[in-house]
């Protein structure tokens, strides 16, 4: 197969993405592209709620589901719809979330937890001035900046995360769904498919598998899963919400009168749509967003740049993967890379930094091959990982394999969760600037699906990721 760095796969390249992008156009994603163009001046169609919907907003942390979906969850009420919202975390690891990838806690343990019942009131505060009944509030209490480890590497036989402050390993919080519930994967999906279940939503709203804050992507992946376990009991619309990117929103601060344009670098590659506001809803909004005292206090201009003449929502579509087609790029320079390092990191980090500057799937009879292109050589202290995950309907989500294949600049290493994996059942081929695995499905589990995405780090500290992106496996093109 030519890859992407040599002179003959150019011409390939070019044509692998506009098969992409034809695609894109064609399926849509989500519940964006079901519905009609906007009588508003927006390129993109609005969301439409109908008299028969139940919405369910998933929210990592609380004030999430006022920034991102206070307009829609206003007129959701005044059409005395059923509304019901789930917190994924309290939020009690807060704003120090990028000091502790320096390990340098800040607060007790005690004080921890105290912090999450603080923001677990503020949302109810939040939700009495949107008119959403507190008893339409659900909070599952898992672990703020932990359900993306628990996500990598707690499943099954694995031990339950342990919480990087308050070091305990179950749910602490006597008001969540499931008090004592272990740190680990299957503890969320029981808890998110009970959630379902209970609401039986026609539309969840939920954060966005490109958001760079880990709590947001996880919460979509888990809610991913539990949607295709129940999928022979529903099949809701689902509208992802962005909140963390580089560089976003843009421009910052109070702008009521202008729209939320989704990042440059995804405009063309998620079929984005929008719920338009009025002056009245984005004031209402303000004080739900002021509720959340804590956050607004800490980060008053960057809460206030979500104050916008309507709010967002998007996803990728599936990939689809046939057998011997051509390769299907995940992200390339035109689509979703940025070679700019993120605003957080300090001088020296930003010196080592290499991003992820393409990456392309394909399916070569019973093997999967990705292809990484970095930005830089990998330095002597920068790694990278690329993850691979499987899905199928007839095996619990937990005991299905999940894979990372971790790459330094000399050698690598595949695990499956924290088990190394024999030599050569994956192979790995890696020079400084690029990376190919090739990887039998049956060490996937013979999956239906396949989670993926990939990142690279400075010891603790991440330089750059890549958005996770979900394969569909098919037969001969």
């Amino acid at each position: 197969m030519a890859h992407a760095s040599s002179p003959t796969a150019r011409p390939l390249v070019l044509t692998q993405w506009l098969i992409l992008m034809l695609w894109i156009a064609s399926m849509g994603s989500g519940g964006c592209a079901a519905h009609p163009q906007s009588a508003s001046s927006s390129p993109w169609p609005s969301v439409q709620l109908n008299p028969s919907d139940r919405l369910l907003i998933l929210a990592p942390h609380p004030d999430d589901e006022v920034l991102c979906c206070a307009g829609l969850m206003q007129d959701a009420m005044a059409m005395q719809l059923p509304v019901h919202v789930a917190f994924f975390t309290n939020g009690d690891n807060n704003e120090w979330s990028f000091l502790l990838y320096r390990k340098h806690p800040v607060v007790s343990r005690k004080g921890v937890q105290r912090m999450g019942l603080v923001r677990h009131d503020e949302a109810l505060a939040a939700a009495r001035i949107l008119g959403v009944p507190v008893t339409q509030l659900t909070f599952l209490g898992y672990p703020d900046f932990g359900t993306m480890p628990m996500w990598k590497a707690h499943w099954g036989e694995r031990p339950p995360y342990r919480s990087m402050l308050s070091r305990v390993t179950a749910v602490p919080y006597a008001n969540a769904r499931s008090p004592g519930a272990l740190y680990k994967g299957e503890e969320v999906l029981r808890d998110l498919t009970s959630v379902l279940r209970e609401v039986r939503p026609t539309k969840i709203f939920v954060s966005h598998p490109a958001d760079h804050m880990p709590d947001h992507a996880a919460l979509y992946l888990f809610t991913r899963v539990a949607l295709w376990d129940v999928a022979s009991e529903m099949q809701p619309e689902l509208y992802p919400y962005l909140t963390h990117f580089k560089h976003w929103p843009t421009p910052r601060g109070f702008h009521p009168t202008e729209p939320l344009e989704p990042p440059k670098l995804f405009k063309d590659s998620v079929a984005w749509c929008t719920y338009p506001l009025r002056p009245e809803m984005v004031e209402r909004k303000q004080q739900a967003i002021k509720a959340h005292h804590t956050q607004y206090t800490y980060s008053a201009t960057y809460l206030r740049s979500f104050l916008r003449a309507d709010e967002l929502f998007g996803d990728f579509p599936l990939v689809p993967l046939r057998t011997n087609a051509p390769a299907v790029p995940l992200a390339s320079k035109a689509n979703e890379v940025s070679t700019e390092p993120p605003e957080e990191l300090s001088d020296v980090e930003r010196a080592a930094f290499v991003g992820l500057e393409t990456r392309f799937v394909q399916r070569e009879g019973e093997q999967i091959v990705l292809t990484v292109e970095f930005s830089h050589p990998l330095g002597k202290a920068v790694e990278a990982s690329v993850y691979l995950f499987g899905y199928r309907a007839d095996r619990p989500f937990a005991h299905m394999p999940k894979l990372r294949v971790s790459v330094g600049a000399v050698g690598y290493a595949v695990y499956d969760q924290g088990h190394v994996l024999p030599d050569k059942l994956v192979w790995v081929s890696h020079t400084a600037k690029q990376l190919i695995i090739r990887v039998p499905l049956d060490v996937l589990g013979r999956p239906e699906k396949i989670f993926t995405s990939g990142r690279t780090y400075l010891g603790e500290i991440p330089l750059d990721w890549g958005p996770w992106r979900v394969l569909e496996l098919g037969g001969d093109p």
